[in-house]
């Protein structure tokens, strides 16, 4: 009886390592595949058979795009697989003229880059220098040549600091700017060709000479299209000269001529 008990163990633990010799024949291989994955991995990461050699740019205008590329320039020849979004963000993050990237890898060596322009709105004037202000506030660059534009104007001290590149505080040309940023060139009779600020209170003043007074910038969409629909029900032309309050917006008050 022992022995035939014996024998039942010897082939019991036969079958056992028979059934669990499979799985570590699979662990086995796992591990070789990882191994293999791992060091096709790390020889991509060295070999020039990825390497950027081409800069797609979409989006933005021809200065924008020229901008963006020239600060992508020292990501040509590297790793499409050693690129990554926060080392793109670093480099674009200095261009005035834009608000932010997204970023496509086309393998094996294009790096695709989609651009957010910033949108100019504002021209701020101090005494004879012009700038270029985004819907966001951002100086974007200075203006040579400010006679060409139609964009509207805000005149600021001369003791004020403008910085190409830097956002402006909302006393200094920030609210303003996200004012106009909403408008479009037909919602008034005539368009804004001066923005009027005084104790944090928005006036724009149309090019008929025309002034809508805004009050705060607390709840300005509304105020615009309160504005907007008094404008068509009284018949306002480019050539109607007065006011309209709407710093109340329930309580608007118009005197044109």
């Amino acid at each position: 009886m022992a022995r035939t008990r014996e024998r039942r163990r010897a082939q019991a633990e036969r079958s056992r390592g028979r059934r669990l010799a499979p799985s570590a024949r699979v662990a086995l291989v796992g591990a070789a595949v990882v191994a293999l994955v791992g060091g096709a991995y790390a020889a991509a990461l060295e070999t020039s058979v990825f390497a950027v050699r081409k800069l797609e740019i979409v989006g933005g205008s021809p200065l924008v795009k020229s901008q963006v590329e020239a600060a992508l320039a020292p990501e040509l020849g590297r790793s499409l697989l050693r690129v990554g979004p926060g080392e793109i963000d670093r480099l674009v993050a200095p261009l005035p003229d834009v608000v932010g990237v997204s970023v496509d890898r086309e393998f094996p060596s294009t790096l695709k880059i989609r651009v957010k322009p910033e949108r100019p709105v504002l021209l701020l004037r101090r005494r004879q220098d012009t700038w270029l202000v985004s819907a966001r506030g951002r100086v974007m660059r200075q203006l040579k040549t400010p006679r060409l534009s139609s964009l509207p104007r805000l005149y600021v001290p001369k003791d004020t600091q403008v910085t190409v590149g830097e956002t402006l505080s909302a006393a200094d040309g920030g609210s303003a700017a996200a004012a106009v940023a909403p408008l479009s060139r037909r919602m008034f009779p005539s368009p804004v060709r001066f923005v009027l600020t005084s104790n944090s209170q928005l006036t724009f003043k149309l090019a008929s000479g025309f002034e809508i007074r805004l009050g705060d910038p607390g709840d300005l969409g509304l105020k615009l299209a309160i504005a907007r629909r008094i404008f068509e029900r009284v018949g306002a032309t480019a050539e109607t000269t007065g006011y309209l309050d709407v710093s109340v917006p329930a309580r608007p008050v118009i005197s044109a001529a």
